[in-house]
């Protein structure tokens, strides 16, 4: 169900790792931002816009990753969008004939094997480089991008509702996730992306994060933080004392305690290879 977290702003939190949709009324339909995982999740999404008079004008993913890409027949047939280095991703992601096969098998032993719709994944048409606001007839958002977690990631604000809308960043339980394949210095662009969105934070009255519990205004700046302190830890080579991490870890989320040792192991072996400390 399509829960309100702002004047004209929807979420719907999809079953599988919390991943959230947003919507955003406009004047002549609505903006869908990372539509959602599930079949099931995608139809329920559907029907509650239908039942409430409204169809999608515009979609929106906010990266290049799989789960972010997702669409339905029921969303109608929208343009979708994409930052120029997000779509340019993806085109490379889906110029091999088994990208979507390989993603289905990836998913085999989980509870959502067989759930999810792969025949528009990823339809995306690039923006213009450097474009800032999303073309539609709705309220202004913002288009923040930057080069942390994956190529092209891009944020959202909504202006007029002073909704952040995070992509994977700014989570209550998943720690930062480096891209460590497509970039050559990491940490510094995850802290580049975070000084991006603290431009934004002091108008920000509401948080929501690709996966994880949509925050108030108050949650916005420590968020930032929180994740900054993470990064660093990370780069200096020391225990972040992360909440997320270890057995404070939110029930059914104790595996990003892997993905923290994984990015400190790599990160380790990387600083190894180049000869640099920490």
């Amino acid at each position: 169900m399509l829960r309100q977290v702002a004047e004209g702003v929807l979420v719907h939190e999809s079953e599988f790792c919390q991943s959230n949709a947003v919507v955003v009324h406009g004047r002549a339909g609505v903006l869908l931002v990372d539509p959602g995982v599930q079949d099931h999740e995608m139809v329920c999404l559907a029907n509650d816009l239908s039942d409430s008079g409204q169809t999608v004008a515009a979609g929106f993913s906010t990266h290049p990753h799989w789960d972010h890409l997702l669409w339905h027949p029921r969303l109608g047939t929208a343009p979708r969008h994409g930052t120029a280095r997000c779509a340019a991703s993806v085109r490379e992601q889906l110029s091999d004939p088994e990208a979507k096969a390989d993603i289905a098998a990836h998913l085999l032993g989980t509870e959502i094997a067989g759930k999810v719709p792969m025949d528009l994944l990823g339809l995306i048409t690039a923006l213009p480089a450097g474009t800032a606001r999303i073309p539609w007839d709705g309220p202004q958002a913002r288009i923040i991008e930057h080069q942390a977690h994956a190529p092209g990631h891009a944020a959202l604000f909504v202006e007029e509702s002073g909704v952040l809308v995070a992509g994977d960043m700014l989570s209550d339980v998943l720690v930062p996730m480096l891209d460590l394949n497509d970039t050559a210095d990491p940490i510094e662009d995850y802290l580049a992306a975070l000084r991006l969105l603290e431009d934004v934070a002091g108008d920000a009255d509401v948080i929501v994060p690709g996966h994880g519990s949509v925050g108030g205004a108050g949650q916005v700046r420590a968020r930032i933080e929180r994740d900054r302190a993470y990064v660093l830890a990370l780069r200096e080579g020391r225990d972040p004392g992360d909440p997320r991490v270890g057995p404070s870890a939110k029930p059914g989320w104790e595996w990003v305690s892997d993905v923290h040792d994984g990015q400190a192991q790599r990160l380790a072996r990387r600083s190894e290879r180049e000869g640099t400390p920490g």
